[in-house]
């Protein structure tokens, strides 16, 4: 959701894109950097659903931690953080999926 949003800010400016260049400006443009902390997260997860080793509750912990501390939109925070507001203050699908992201991490 967040990567649409972020492409239809990019094509308001630049004209529309496919999914092969916007998969090429996810991994490489400067607009779209914000976003590769969502894609650590996921691989973060992924890893640890892969491992042969048992999945430590402190780890989940850890990892739940960290997906809340990103997921706070903050006008006045670091750059993922802004974009992230940004992204909610205008596009009705990211505020939709971050209320379920949210309910998901028990956000009170």
């Amino acid at each position: 959701m967040l990567l649409e949003a972020e492409r239809i800010t990019y094509e308001k400016v630049r004209g529309r894109v496919s999914s092969r260049e916007l998969l090429r400006l996810a991994i490489e443009h400067e607009q779209f950097a914000w976003l590769h902390n969502i894609s650590e997260l996921v691989v973060q997860i992924d890893e640890m659903l892969a491992a042969d080793e048992p999945i430590l509750p402190e780890e989940v912990q850890k990892l739940i931690a960290s997906a809340r501390t990103l997921l706070t939109p903050s006008e006045l925070g670091n750059a993922f953080a802004r974009k992230y507001y940004a992204a909610l203050q205008h596009e009705p699908g990211v505020v939709l999926a971050h209320a379920e992201v949210a309910q998901l991490l028990a956000f009170k």
